[in-house]
Protein backbone atom coordinates (compact mmCIF):
# COMPACT_ATOMS: atom_id res chain seq x y z
CA UNK A 1 0.00 0.00 0.00
CA UNK A 2 1.22 3.50 -0.21
CA UNK A 3 2.61 4.91 2.61
CA UNK A 4 1.19 8.56 1.75
CA UNK A 5 -2.46 6.93 1.30
CA UNK A 6 -2.17 5.24 4.72
CA UNK A 7 -1.19 8.27 6.60
CA UNK A 8 -3.84 10.78 4.87
CA UNK A 9 -6.17 8.18 6.12
CA UNK A 10 -4.92 7.30 9.72
CA UNK A 11 -5.29 11.81 9.22
CA UNK A 12 -8.97 11.23 8.61
CA UNK A 13 -9.99 9.55 11.03
CA UNK A 14 -7.95 11.04 14.29
CA UNK A 15 -9.64 14.48 12.87
CA UNK A 16 -13.26 12.58 13.03
CA UNK A 17 -11.84 10.55 16.33
CA UNK A 18 -11.18 14.75 17.75
CA UNK A 19 -14.03 16.10 16.56
CA UNK A 20 -16.20 13.25 18.21
CA UNK A 21 -14.77 13.81 21.24
CA UNK A 22 -15.06 17.50 21.33
CA UNK A 23 -18.94 16.95 20.95
CA UNK A 24 -19.00 14.89 23.94
CA UNK A 25 -17.61 18.43 25.93
CA UNK A 26 -20.91 19.80 25.32
CA UNK A 27 -22.75 17.09 27.53
CA UNK A 28 -23.73 17.07 30.46
CA UNK A 29 -21.64 14.80 33.63
CA UNK A 30 -25.02 12.51 33.84
CA UNK A 31 -24.19 11.48 30.36
CA UNK A 32 -20.75 11.29 30.14
CA UNK A 33 -21.20 8.80 33.05
CA UNK A 34 -24.31 6.73 31.99
CA UNK A 35 -23.56 3.05 31.54
CA UNK A 36 -25.26 0.62 29.86
CA UNK A 37 -24.63 -1.90 32.89
CA UNK A 38 -22.92 -2.22 36.17
CA UNK A 39 -19.70 -4.01 34.17
CA UNK A 40 -19.64 -1.49 30.98
CA UNK A 41 -18.22 1.76 30.86
CA UNK A 42 -19.29 5.13 30.24
CA UNK A 43 -18.10 7.51 27.77
CA UNK A 44 -15.42 9.43 30.11
CA UNK A 45 -14.38 5.39 30.93
CA UNK A 46 -14.40 4.47 27.14
CA UNK A 47 -12.14 7.72 26.88
CA UNK A 48 -9.96 7.46 30.11
CA UNK A 49 -8.90 3.79 28.80
CA UNK A 50 -8.10 5.82 25.46
CA UNK A 51 -6.06 7.57 27.31
CA UNK A 52 -3.90 4.83 29.40
CA UNK A 53 -2.83 3.80 25.99
CA UNK A 54 -1.92 7.49 24.21
CA UNK A 55 0.26 7.77 27.59
CA UNK A 56 2.54 4.45 26.52
CA UNK A 57 2.26 4.88 22.16
CA UNK A 58 2.64 8.32 21.78
CA UNK A 59 6.23 9.08 23.29
CA UNK A 60 7.04 5.40 22.17
CA UNK A 61 6.23 6.49 18.43
CA UNK A 62 7.95 9.91 19.15
CA UNK A 63 11.13 8.23 20.15
CA UNK A 64 10.79 5.98 17.48
CA UNK A 65 10.81 8.34 14.89
CA UNK A 66 13.35 10.83 16.59
CA UNK A 67 16.01 8.38 16.72
CA UNK A 68 15.28 6.71 13.40
CA UNK A 69 18.14 7.38 10.57
CA UNK A 70 16.02 4.89 7.68
CA UNK A 71 14.98 7.48 4.61
CA UNK A 72 11.14 7.95 3.39
CA UNK A 73 10.00 4.81 1.75
CA UNK A 74 6.94 5.16 -0.65
CA UNK A 75 5.48 1.81 0.05
CA UNK A 76 4.20 0.38 3.54
CA UNK A 77 4.16 -3.48 4.09
CA UNK A 78 2.17 -4.57 6.86
CA UNK A 79 3.47 -7.36 9.04
CA UNK A 80 1.32 -10.73 9.77
CA UNK A 81 1.10 -9.97 13.28
CA UNK A 82 0.74 -5.89 13.06
CA UNK A 83 -2.08 -6.32 10.51
CA UNK A 84 -3.84 -9.11 12.53
CA UNK A 85 -3.69 -6.12 15.09
CA UNK A 86 -5.00 -3.50 13.68
CA UNK A 87 -7.71 -5.50 11.92
CA UNK A 88 -9.18 -6.55 15.33
CA UNK A 89 -9.49 -3.08 16.07
CA UNK A 90 -11.32 -1.91 13.61
CA UNK A 91 -15.14 -1.40 14.97
CA UNK A 92 -17.77 -4.00 13.37
CA UNK A 93 -21.23 -4.11 13.00
CA UNK A 94 -21.58 -6.70 16.17
CA UNK A 95 -18.69 -5.39 18.44
CA UNK A 96 -16.38 -8.61 19.00
CA UNK A 97 -15.17 -8.53 23.12
CA UNK A 98 -12.14 -7.69 23.66
CA UNK A 99 -10.63 -8.09 27.58
CA UNK A 100 -8.81 -5.13 28.94
CA UNK A 101 -5.45 -5.19 30.89
CA UNK A 102 -6.41 -4.50 34.65
CA UNK A 103 -3.95 -1.13 34.41
CA UNK A 104 -5.61 0.13 31.40
CA UNK A 105 -9.44 -0.57 32.75
CA UNK A 106 -10.83 2.27 34.36
CA UNK A 107 -14.40 0.73 35.23
CA UNK A 108 -15.52 2.78 37.99
CA UNK A 109 -12.59 5.42 38.43
CA UNK A 110 -13.81 8.66 39.48
CA UNK A 111 -13.71 10.83 36.23
CA UNK A 112 -14.81 14.28 35.09
CA UNK A 113 -14.29 16.28 31.84
CA UNK A 114 -10.67 16.88 32.07
CA UNK A 115 -10.30 13.02 30.57
CA UNK A 116 -11.71 14.94 27.56
CA UNK A 117 -9.40 17.58 27.28
CA UNK A 118 -6.49 14.78 27.81
CA UNK A 119 -7.39 12.99 24.64
CA UNK A 120 -8.02 16.21 22.64
CA UNK A 121 -4.53 16.74 23.55
CA UNK A 122 -3.06 13.53 22.67
CA UNK A 123 -4.84 13.67 19.16
CA UNK A 124 -3.26 16.59 18.47
CA UNK A 125 0.19 14.69 19.56
CA UNK A 126 -0.90 11.95 16.92
CA UNK A 127 -1.95 14.47 14.18
CA UNK A 128 1.76 15.65 14.58
CA UNK A 129 3.04 12.23 14.86
CA UNK A 130 1.46 11.60 11.18
CA UNK A 131 2.74 14.43 9.44
CA UNK A 132 6.08 13.58 10.72
CA UNK A 133 5.53 9.93 9.54
CA UNK A 134 5.46 11.28 6.10
CA UNK A 135 8.85 11.73 5.62
CA UNK A 136 9.72 8.55 7.44
CA UNK A 137 9.95 4.44 6.79
CA UNK A 138 6.64 3.27 7.46
CA UNK A 139 7.75 -0.28 7.31
CA UNK A 140 11.52 -0.53 8.71
CA UNK A 141 10.63 1.78 11.81
CA UNK A 142 9.99 -0.67 14.80
CA UNK A 143 7.91 0.11 18.05
CA UNK A 144 7.40 -1.48 20.78
CA UNK A 145 3.66 -2.42 21.98
CA UNK A 146 1.95 -2.23 25.15
CA UNK A 147 1.54 -5.93 25.92
CA UNK A 148 4.82 -7.13 25.58
CA UNK A 149 7.99 -5.92 25.94
CA UNK A 150 9.18 -8.61 23.57
CA UNK A 151 7.02 -7.78 20.33
CA UNK A 152 8.04 -4.97 17.89
CA UNK A 153 5.60 -4.22 15.52
CA UNK A 154 6.11 -1.40 12.37
CA UNK A 155 5.67 2.16 12.88
CA UNK A 156 2.39 1.65 10.18
CA UNK A 157 1.35 -1.09 12.16
CA UNK A 158 1.40 0.56 15.13
CA UNK A 159 0.05 3.60 14.17
CA UNK A 160 -2.83 1.65 12.53
CA UNK A 161 -3.96 -0.24 15.93
CA UNK A 162 -3.85 3.20 17.96
CA UNK A 163 -5.95 4.87 15.33
CA UNK A 164 -8.45 2.26 15.18
CA UNK A 165 -8.10 0.99 18.76
CA UNK A 166 -9.56 5.16 19.37
CA UNK A 167 -12.18 4.52 16.64
CA UNK A 168 -13.72 1.16 18.17
CA UNK A 169 -14.31 3.15 21.71
CA UNK A 170 -15.59 6.51 20.36
CA UNK A 171 -17.88 4.50 18.21
CA UNK A 172 -18.48 1.89 21.79
CA UNK A 173 -19.04 5.84 23.21
CA UNK A 174 -21.52 7.00 20.39
CA UNK A 175 -23.60 3.50 21.38
CA UNK A 176 -24.22 5.08 24.84
CA UNK A 177 -25.61 7.84 24.29
CA UNK A 178 -28.42 5.82 22.25
CA UNK A 179 -29.49 4.42 25.37
CA UNK A 180 -32.24 5.76 26.80
CA UNK A 181 -31.34 7.03 30.33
Amino acid sequence: MKAQDLIEELIQLTQKNLNEVQAFKELPMELLNQKPNAKSWSILECIEHLNRYGDFYIPEIKNQLEKSTHKKSEVFNSGILGNYFAKSMLPKEKLNKMKTFKSMNPLNCSLNKSVLDKFIYHQEQILKLLEKSKTSDLTRIKTSISISKWINLRLGDTLRVVVYHNLRHIKQAERILKIPA
